[in-house]
């Protein structure tokens, strides 16, 4: 059963192409759980710096919870949305909801009101889990301040303390398991989850995805950069609940039958130290959590053999950061050009530094196929920028409740398109080359922030290096470069940077107008840079009222 309104922009012949051709594994995300579960009971499914769930132990747990959902009144096509921080209750309510039938949505903590609000009316969320606070919000209050706007949802469980018209997650955990004959039957096109991204739009975004999708999508994906599924170790250091952890639950533990290793929440120091304890074998992350952690001293005295790979995605990286992270961490470099949109494409272990550097890996058709296409939609020549175009096994059914949206990135054929500008090289390879709405528009001329940053983040004292605009009423816009250097070293001023930039090759009319200094980036829910944020904070110092060109503002008392 679909969740009412969702419909699959995918044909379905082609749908069932990828089935005929092994593509999908046609079974439901929970069965194939179930199989690894009999070959493996004991193995770790889930760990942690503080606990170690078996694979048994976690169906056991999943069993009681969906017996509890059950009795709730939840059924197949119901949505169940959460915000938790990482843990192991993460991969149980997904497993949970696909054993049942129903939809799970996921957003991480972060969230503000107006954000939640949104999320919760836009996927008719039934059910919702939340821990009772996040920083100095009280999360059960703002559910219940909300409820008169959400017509969908009825049930409200807390991952703590009970309190008045709430269940406790605990609780849920301690009913008597439900037999396997009381679950649905489960069609593998049907809905399973929605995956967040926000995206370049001011709200937030769901998009459906299927149970094929998931695990014969972003499950192969592992599977390409590691085919023995079973001694895949994944540390997560984003929120399980973006669309980069999506892997966790139906990839890692569903597909591949390995490991998930989980921190609560990203802090460089304790993410080293897991490395250390948990012995991962991949790790998950976006460029701002590897350059902390590649500049942390500590990482150098860590063991870190067990590593096969870091795999970097969600923002492109940095030149200079690759080659830093690469040699820190002691270990092969992935980076993965993906998004919630059903986009994948990655470098792989195979490829030489070279490659790694420049390119983003070539398009693999059975996770997912990559065009480029000009502003008609029309596939251009390799070596050709236009717009990048994608389908393929990963590609998800539709945008949630968003015609829009469907309307502006979808085609009836089923591509998605993303937004991003690059080409195919000659060698089959994807290069990208900034994205459409990133570009910064300064007196008529177009000029990409990542071609600044990455110059930037080379120079040798430079952790990491973000542009954003600055509105201007003269040149529409002027650039800020914003940095975050290493530990004791002395800040060079926008003069002497403006220097650096034009000795690596820079041209002179893309230098930044002003520099920032702060101790760290700020981050968004989903871990990656929020430029939103920085460009806010420049509006309300209101210093380019007095600003003239190579002034340097350095607001670093502000700490992330």
């Amino acid at each position: 059963m679909n969740h009412s309104g969702i419909i699959d922009l995918v044909p379905g012949e082609i749908r069932n192409q990828w089935i005929q051709n092994g593509a999908y594994p046609n079974k439901s995300l929970y069965a194939l759980f179930c199989e690894h579960v009999q070959q493996n009971p004991g193995k770790a499914a889930v760990i942690s710096l503080d606990q170690t769930i078996t694979y048994a132990e976690l169906q056991h747990k999943v069993s009681c919870l969906a017996a509890s959902l059950r009795a709730l009144g939840v059924v197949a096509g119901d949505v169940i949305a959460y915000q938790l921080s990482n843990s192991w209750y993460h991969c149980a309510i997904d497993l949970a909801a696909a054993a049942l039938g129903a939809i799970v949505a996921p957003f991480p903590p972060g969230r503000g009101r107006l954000d939640i609000q949104s999320l919760l009316k836009r996927c008719d969320a039934r059910v919702i889990i939340v821990e009772p606070n996040f920083v100095q919000m009280d999360l059960c209050e703002l559910i219940e301040s909300l409820r008169p706007t959400l017509l969908s949802l009825r049930i409200l469980i807390v991952d703590g303390e009970a309190r008045d018209g709430w269940h406790t997650l605990d609780s849920l955990f301690q009913s008597m398991p439900i037999e396997s004959s009381q679950l649905p039957a489960i069609d593998s096109n049907s809905l399973v989850r929605f995956l967040i991204s926000s995206g370049t739009e001011s709200d937030p975004k769901w998009i459906a995805y299927s149970h094929n999708a998931l695990a014969g999508g972003r499950g192969r994906f592992l599977q390409r950069i590691h085919p023995d599924g079973s001694t895949f170790r994944g540390l997560y250091l984003m929120p399980l609940g973006t669309a980069f952890g999506s892997t966790a639950t139906f990839g890692i533990l569903s597909w591949l039958g390995g490991s998930v290793l989980v921190l609560r929440q990203f802090d460089a120091a304790i993410a080293i130290r897991a490395i250390a304890e948990l012995k991962p074998t991949h790790i998950f992350g976006v460029p701002t959590m590897f350059q902390r952690m590649a500049a942390d001293p500590v990482l150098a005295e860590t063991d870190t053999s067990s590593l096969i790979a870091i795999i970097s995605g969600g923002a492109k990286i940095d030149e200079a950061s690759i080659r830093r992270c690469s040699e820190a961490f002691k270990c092969g470099f992935i980076s993965l050009y993906g998004s919630a949109d059903g986009v994948n494409c990655h470098t792989t272990l195979e490829d030489s530094l070279e490659i790694i550097l420049h390119k983003t890996g070539r398009p693999n058709p059975d996770v997912c196929s990559i065009r480029i296409v000009d502003d008609y939609k029309q596939e251009v020549a390799h070596g050709c920028i236009g717009e990048v175009a994608a389908r393929g096994p990963i590609t998800p059914m539709q945008y949630v409740n968003n015609p829009e949206l469907d309307a502006l990135y979808r085609d009836k054929e089923g591509w998605v398109y993303t937004g991003d500008l690059g080409f195919i090289d000659n060698h089959g390879y994807l290069v990208l080359a900034g994205r459409k709405k990133e570009i910064i528009i300064r007196g008529g001329v177009n000029i990409s922030p990542a071609q600044i940053e990455n110059i930037a983040a080379s120079h040798p004292n430079v952790v990491s290096a973000v542009c954003i605009p600055v509105a201007d009423e003269d040149l529409g816009h002027r650039i800020c470069l914003c940095l975050v250097m290493r530990d004791g070293i002395e800040r060079p001023s926008l003069a002497q940077f403006i220097r650096y930039l034009l000795d690596q090759g820079l041209e002179k009319n893309k230098l930044p107008e002003y520099l920032r200094y702060l101790r760290q980036l700020p981050l968004g829910p989903a871990g990656k840079v929020d430029k939103k944020q920085l460009i806010a904070e420049l509006e309300m110092t209101q210093f380019r009222r007095n600003a003239t060109t190579l002034n340097t503002v350095d607001l670093t008392a502000r700490t992330y």
